[in-house]
């Protein structure tokens, strides 16, 4: 019984190979995208299927199935390409272009970086999808720095800063998806836990980008047009959402709120919205298949043993609810400056998350909000992530001219150890893990 607790290392090979695939090749060949993520982790699960020679490959391989066909990992696939097709039709027929403009025209030239940064606040909230917001505003930045003579990277970082921010509180990012549901929580719970941890550093960024910008000569902007009605898919998806109604549901009711606009408005015809849903899907093919496969590769390390001598490993430096927490922060982080993936991150290390919950008494709401929030300080942060490199690619500067700027990101991290230290957010009521809420289902039945 003891040897089962202490679990087996040899049961970790196969993310030790992921990891040094992922990073080893990227590292050498000096391109984080050279090897895929999803070629990188058929390798791992292939070794993890041929670990344990006790067990015969059929029963192996069906193991892997059950992990991989879980119906939190099916559920969250569900919600990917559903916000893929969302956020494709929503594009098309305009929303992303009025939303910018709005901004635009709202924000005056000395707050125009500070604008930028809610700019890219509420677009990210609403795609769900950092890269997707930086892509989309990156290049208006350059041109408002080309117009009013602002530093390029200090447009680029309020862009990059805003669109991690949103997505961190997002209800349709892959992030907020894979942080709820590895935990087994509501996202608008998980929503108002991150918000009391991020909005603290998201109010003092913008202080600092609106107090740096006065100090600066800047010239006046053009006028921008925007029409109101094309952001309210944007709107209504992030009112009912958090009401609490099924995100699947609301998913499906923006799509066809943006569809209907975009046919009033002669944007599109209605077999131009399908190949749009199609194109969205698509989009979103990447992180399915990942998500299933690390869930495979995640069944069979947890039942070789691997979790448990994580688990192991991890406890004999931590003591209390603190200090699971705090573990719950650094094996995220790590993973994250691994792959430079957050959403990769928080699947990886969700299982374990889960675990070190229930054994230590960490609110379940909590530990997917420090998942969430301490992968997009990493992901933020480091010059091989996506964001930066799509950032600084399209303003052709170095990610070294962005990250001098980058104050969100920073911030998010020291909120993150902060909200831990000071226990926050507070719950009236505990959700402390499976355990809790069997034996509290338990009583209620018997009472």
């Amino acid at each position: 019984m003891n040897d089962e607790k202490k679990g087996n290392a040899i049961a970790l090979l196969p993310l030790v190979v992921f990891m040094a695939l992922f990073l080893g090749v990227s590292l050498i060949m000096k391109d984080f995208y050279k090897m895929p993520v999803v070629v990188a982790l058929i390798i791992a699960s292939t070794i993890a299927i041929l670990q344990n020679r006790k067990v015969s490959i059929d029963a192996k391989v069906e193991q892997f199935c059950k992990g991989a066909g879980d119906s939190s990992i099916i559920l969250m696939c569900l919600i990917f390409i559903l916000a893929g097709a969302f956020a494709e039709v929503s594009k098309s027929m305009g929303a992303v272009d009025a939303t910018v403009n709005l901004g635009l025209a709202v924000f005056p030239p000395s707050l125009m970086v500070a604008g930028m940064f809610v700019i890219g606040s509420f677009l990210s909230m609403s795609l769900g999808t950092s890269v997707g917001t930086i892509v989309t505003l990156a290049p208006i930045a350059v041109g408002i720095a080309e117009k009013t003579g602002l530093p390029v990277g200090f447009l680029i970082a309020a862009v990059v800063s805003g669109a991690m921010f949103g997505d961190g509180l997002s209800m349709i990012s892959n992030s907020t998806v894979a942080a709820t549901k590895t935990q087994d929580v509501e996202m608008v719970d998980k929503f108002k836990a991150n918000f009391k941890i991020v909005l603290p550093a998201a109010i003092i960024t913008l202080i600092i980008y609106a107090f740096l910008t006065l100090g600066m000569d800047v010239n006046a902007t053009e006028a921008y047009d925007y029409e109101l009605i094309k952001i309210i898919p944007y709107v209504a998806v992030l009112v009912i959402a958090l009401t609490g109604l099924n995100v699947v549901l609301v998913l499906v009711g923006g799509i066809v709120l943006s569809a209907i606009i975009g046919l009033i408005y002669g944007s599109f015809d209605i077999f131009t919205v399908f190949q749009l849903s199609l194109k969205g899907i698509a989009g979103m093919e990447d992180i399915s298949i990942i998500s299933i496969l690390i869930g495979g590769m995640g069944e069979l390390t947890k039942v070789n043993g691997g979790i448990d001598f994580l688990l192991h490993t991890i406890q004999k430096r931590i003591h209390s609810e603190k200090g699971a927490e705090f573990g719950i922060g650094i094996l995220v982080s790590l993973v994250d400056l691994c792959t430079a993936n957050n959403t990769v991150s928080i699947i990886i290390v969700g299982s374990l998350t889960k675990n070190l919950s229930e054994k230590y008494g960490v609110d379940r709401r909590k530990a997917a909000s420090l998942l969430d929030t301490f992968a997009c300080f990493i992901q933020g942060c480091i010059p091989y992530g996506a964001q930066l490199l799509v950032a600084s690619s399209l303003a052709v500067i170095s990610p070294f001219s962005i990250m001098q700027y980058l104050y969100y990101p920073y911030l998010l991290g020291v909120a993150s150890v902060v909200a831990i230290l000071l226990g926050i957010p507070k719950f009236k009521t505990p959700i402390k893990g499976d355990s809790l809420s069997a034996a509290q289902t338990m009583s209620s039945s018997n009472k």
